[in-house]
Order: structure tokens, then sequence, then C-alpha cells
């Protein structure tokens, strides 16, 4: 199972396009099926290779969004203004098309269906990629572990996977979602658009009293942020994983 594929899957594997899937007006999630793949952990990720007619090649690494399913494997890419890889990902890849990835990838920041304890997620933007995969992970693996999710995004238009979390947020097995926008609202939002603070991190969070793992994705200033709040209210800083990306350069 994926618990064996830690740090594995090191040789580029060759995938094609089962499916491609708008979620917002930026971003889309691409589904592939990759022969052989070993399986995944909730939280893992894996790396991309394109290649073009002269030999030229770029790769990226994005976060796996699916739980392990077979040969499965999903993507969720937001495409990036004067990127080189995510423009081709989001707008140019088609159905059928070949795909080179090489993963999994990663150890630390995973949730395994093992883990009884609270876990609360907080994401910033295309952060909740990685912390949607462990909601699935839990749901498909039928663990009752109490989870939490906060998703910090700029307005409701940038909210992704929005009908899937509202839709288990309502099915009453154990998951809360907040929103918190940070540019737009929705018309009578209880909440004035700001970043995710105190106030917020203790009204929507798991108390620190019951010991969660948390989990953090997003922007590195998101990160750091959420991260501070999080050991300010009292959170071991030990329980707290965290996983960021920023321009690649």
């Amino acid at each position: 199972m994926a618990g064996a594929a830690l740090l594995g899957g090191l040789d580029w594997r060759a995938g094609s396009v089962l499916e491609r899937r708008k979620e917002t007006a930026s971003a889309y999630t691409l589904v592939l099926d990759v022969p052989h793949w070993p399986g995944h952990d909730a939280g893992q990720h894996l790396d991309v290779r394109l290649t073009a007619a002269d030999g030229y090649s770029a790769s990226r690494s994005y976060s796996i969004a699916n739980a392990t399913q077979g040969d499965r494997v999903e993507l969720t890419v937001e495409e990036l203004q004067d990127g080189e890889v995510s423009p081709y990902l989001a707008e140019g890849i088609g159905v059928g098309d070949p795909l080179e990835v090489r993963g999994p990838i990663g150890g630390w920041f995973v949730w395994r269906p093992a883990q009884l304890e609270p876990v609360q997620l907080i994401a910033g933007g295309s952060g909740v990629v990685p912390l949607m995969a462990m909601i699935r992970s839990r749901a498909l693996s039928g663990s009752r572990a109490p989870f939490r999710l906060l998703y910090s995004a700029r307005s409701p238009d940038a909210i992704i996977y929005c009908d899937e979390l509202m839709m288990r947020a309502m099915d009453g097995d154990g998951i809360a979602i907040t929103f918190a926008y940070t540019r737009m609202i929705p018309e009578g939002w209880p909440r004035p658009p700001r970043r995710i603070d105190a106030a917020l991190l203790t009204e929507a969070t798991i108390p620190a009293e019951q010991k969660p793992s948390c989990y953090v994705c997003g922007p590195t200033p998101f990160v750091e942020a959420a991260a501070n709040l999080l050991v300010a209210a009292g959170h071991d800083a030990d329980r707290i994983k965290t996983e960021r990306f920023g321009p690649t350069g």
C-alpha cells in the first residue's frame, strides 16, 4: 500500500489523462491513469515532467488530490501567470494526452487512517489540495476521526472543490468546515473580508486541549502566520505539520 512508497517512485512513469474538470476560473483537476501506480498516502505529492519536441524539459511538483484508488491519480493545478508548466496543464493538455510523473514523494506531511486523534486542517488557496486528499481518504477508509477544515480564499468563487466540501460538511460524518474570505464576501456574510486571525482561529478550530494533529498548507506567508497563531493558541508545535509553496523562480 502507500506506506511502502513514502519516498519511492524515483523513476518516471508514463501516464495519460483520463478526465479534466474545471474547479474554478484558474484551477483544473486532471485525472490520470498511471499503470502500476504503487499507491500513496494522503498529503504526498509527485513530480510532473513536460518534454518539448526539441528535448527541453521542465518539471514541477504537485500535491495529489485523491485517496489511493488503483492506478488513478488526481492533480489539481492552479494556473500561474507567467508559469512555465501550469498553463499547459490547466489549458493545453487534453483527454488522452500522455503525461510523465514521478512519485509518490514525502512521508511527513501525511495523514493515515490508523490515526485516531482529531485533525485540524488549515488551507490557504490551492493549499487545500493535499488536505482534500486527507478528507477523501478519511471517507474512503471509514475513519471516524473528527476533522475540521478552515479554508481561506480570496472570494467564494475561488473555493476549490466547493460543492464537494459543502456536501461533506452536511452529511453528518464528523467534518466541520469554515470558510474565510480575504477580498470579497458573499452577501450577508457575518465576517468582513480579512485574513485568518486569532479570533477566527479560536472560533473555528479544534481547541488545543484536545491535542489535534494540525496540517497547514498554502503560500509561505500564510503558512507561517497560521502556524504562529496555532502555537499562540496553545497547540504543541510538534503536532503542527506544514507544507508551503511559493514562486518557482
